[in-house]
């Protein structure tokens, strides 16, 4: 008898491994464990809608508990899987995977959605009480509480995690302080002009910005938090803290089997690993290019998850088509819904659509001429525009892109087609989508 798949971890990706399987025919036994205790969930809204108490966990499931057992995906959750072994027939041969619990977890076929975690900050009271990260459902259940009563909140890290935090602490009327390393925020997803916007935006609401400021440590009473040190000597009191500085691949099962691991697992456009019979997606994983296939890239969010998925679905029945996924990914912090489609790595010109001092505007990205991404502020017809121009291979005039007057569908030029198949295959699990920085 065939022991079908496993996947290991709970992930969307992990998730949408198994659903794109039943989508393409497959009929073998699935099995999907993951270490928490919770079905698999959304988790862009727990630093925002969730943190609002606008949504609970219930909500946040993807499917209906009968679902898993009227697809005949058998649903394993509070198992951590530590070891993976594999026939010494070689590939593709069948494996078995064991549980912290001591479970045995049988299988033909192997794909990893093991994601990633928090990155922590070692410094002096790390440790303290009131000191939080955000991953998980139980990490935002325990914020969620503590925001309740707290009074001083200081984050940690202005990327989007930590931004949409400090947006509904605000929101709640705590005292919120954003402390980043780097000159801007959101360095690592936006361009300039939209992290002076944002900058801006949050001083407006009563956020205290700290940029080019380095936290050396913690202190606290009894266990618990009070200051937060800056590497200048400077105090901030905080009765709550939220660290929002990245995250880690999980990479120990991957580096125990032997696979290639580069800041993430290493896979190809297919989602193979460096043995072939095992794939992975989702967050854990490095990649090419998505559009151009060049290189390696790490993208945190859901649309990645989902359309590398349903590709390593596709690879593990033996079909390896030749897909473009366009990258999307959006946060919204308070009024302000940030929009991102492409990748603006490498651009060398920008054209700014639309004036920042109005709350709606867009950012578009060129190398030589030629259309990378786009970032949209309250602009989603923009948005749109641009990542339809995108799965076509197509780019916008730059030089007439700056017009607001203009709908940009109407610049949308296909002039310089891509090769390959635009992934529109396989539905996303939930709307949006999201970086997890």
């Amino acid at each position: 008898m065939s022991k079908g798949t496993l996947i290991i971890g709970g992930s969307q990706a992990g998730l949408q491994v198994a659903v794109s399987l039943r989508q393409l025919g497959d009929t073998s036994p699935i099995t999907l464990v993951g270490e928490e205790e919770h079905p698999p969930y959304q988790r862009p809204p727990l630093s925002k809608e969730f943190l609002a108490g606008e949504e609970e966990l219930d909500s946040l499931a993807f499917r209906t508990p009968g679902f898993y057992a009227d697809s005949g995906i058998d649903l394993v959750c509070g198992e951590r899987v530590c070891e993976v072994s594999l026939s010494p027939s070689g590939p593709p041969g069948p494996g078995v995977a064991i549980t912290t619990s001591g479970r045995e977890l049988p299988f033909d076929r192997l794909a990893l959605t093991v994601g990633a975690g928090a990155r922590r900050l070692p410094v002096p009271g790390a440790d303290l009480g009131g000191i939080c990260y955000l991953r998980e459902y139980n990490d935002a259940a325990d914020l969620r509480t503590r925001l309740a009563t707290a009074t001083n909140v200081v984050v940690v890290g202005g990327g989007f995690i930590g931004l949409e935090v400090a947006s509904a602490a605000r929101a709640l009327g705590r005292s919120v302080t954003v402390v980043e390393a780097a000159e801007r925020l959101m360095a690592r997803s936006v361009g300039p002009v939209i992290s002076e916007f944002y900058r801006r935006a949050h001083l407006r609401h009563g956020i205290d910005v700290r940029l080019s400021s380095v936290v050396s440590g913690f202190q606290g009473e009894r266990d618990r938090v009070t200051s937060v040190k800056l590497s200048d000597g400077t105090h901030l009191p905080a009765d709550l803290v939220l660290i929002g500085v990245g995250v880690l691949p999980r990479t120990e099962l991957p580096e125990q089997l032997g696979l290639v691991c580069d800041q993430g697992i290493v896979v190809d456009a297919h989602a193979r690993t460096s043995d072939p019979s095992i794939v992975a997606a989702g967050d854990c994983t490095v990649r090419p290019h998505p559009i151009t296939g060049e290189g390696r890239v790490r993208i945190e969010s859901v649309q990645n998850a989902v359309a590398q998925a349903h590709v390593a679905a596709a690879t593990l029945l033996g079909r390896l088509d030749s897909v473009i996924s366009v990258p999307w990914f959006w946060s919204y912090q308070g009024d302000l819904k940030l929009q991102i489609a492409g990748l603006t790595t490498g651009y060398d010109s920008q054209v700014v659509r639309g004036d920042p001092d109005d709350g709606q505007f867009s950012v578009l990205y060129y190398r030589d001429d030629r259309l990378l991404a786009i970032d949209a502020v309250n602009r989603p017809a923009d948005y749109m525009a641009v990542r339809k121009a995108l799965s076509q291979g197509a780019t916008v005039a730059p030089d007439r892109a700056g017009d607001p007057a203009i709908p940009l569908k109407s610049l949308i030029n296909a002039s310089g087609s891509s090769s390959g198949t635009v992934n529109g295959i396989g539905e996303p699990l939930s709307a949006g989508s999201h970086l997890w920085t």
